[in-house]
C-alpha cells in the first residue's frame, strides 16, 4: 500500500507498518514505496513500546511507528559511526 491509502483506511491512528519496497535519495531521505501496516496501536508510546519488540526479533526487517495524522512521510538516514553493544569484543 501507499502511505495515502494507509492514512484513508486507518484515520488518526497510530500505526507499525513496514517498508516492503523503499530507497534512499541522494539527501540520504527513505521512501518507502510499498508499505504494510503491521500493527494498530492505542497511542505514541504503545506503538513504540510494539516498535522496539518487532525490531528486536527481526532487526533484518524496516519498521516504522507513525502517526496517520502526517500527511507525508519525512524519514531521514542517520548513519551509525559506533559500535553496537552486542557487536563489541570483550577482552
Amino acid at each position: 500500500m501507499q502511505w495515502a491509502e494507509i492514512r484513508r483506511a486507518h484515520p488518526d491512528q497510530w500505526l507499525i507498518v513496514e517498508a516492503l519496497e523503499a530507497h534512499t535519495t541522494s539527501d540520504r531521505q527513505r521512501v518507502p514505496d510499498r508499505l504494510a501496516v503491521v500493527e494498530l496501536c492505542s497511542d505514541g508510546s504503545a506503538a513504540f513500546q510494539c516498535y522496539r519488540r518487532l525490531h528486536q526479533q527481526f532487526p533484518q526487517r524496516e519498521f516504522y511507528f507513525l502517526h496517520t495524522s502526517r500527511e507525508a512521510l519525512d524519514i531521514r538516514e542517520i548513519r551509525w559511526l559506533g559500535i553496537r553493544r552486542a557487536d563489541a569484543v570483550r577482552a
